[in-house]
């Protein structure tokens, strides 16, 4: 019974892993959509703080 308990516990961890990382890449695509949407605004910062780009903060 307990290795039934630990294979159905460890799906639920790698389960809740994969969304995560699903959830990870969606938040990572918007970034990228929004830092090629401002490109430009972006490259004008850049010209007074070279190699600024926005934050991309991960939240656990």
């Amino acid at each position: 019974m307990h290795i039934a308990h630990y294979a159905l516990r460890t799906k639920q961890k790698n389960g809740k892993a994969e969304l995560n990382n699903q959830h990870l890449t969606e938040r990572y695509q918007a970034y990228q959509t929004a830092c090629n949407k401002y490109r430009a605004e972006i490259a004008a910062i850049q010209q007074y703080m070279p190699g600024w780009m926005p934050p991309f903060e991960r939240k656990a």
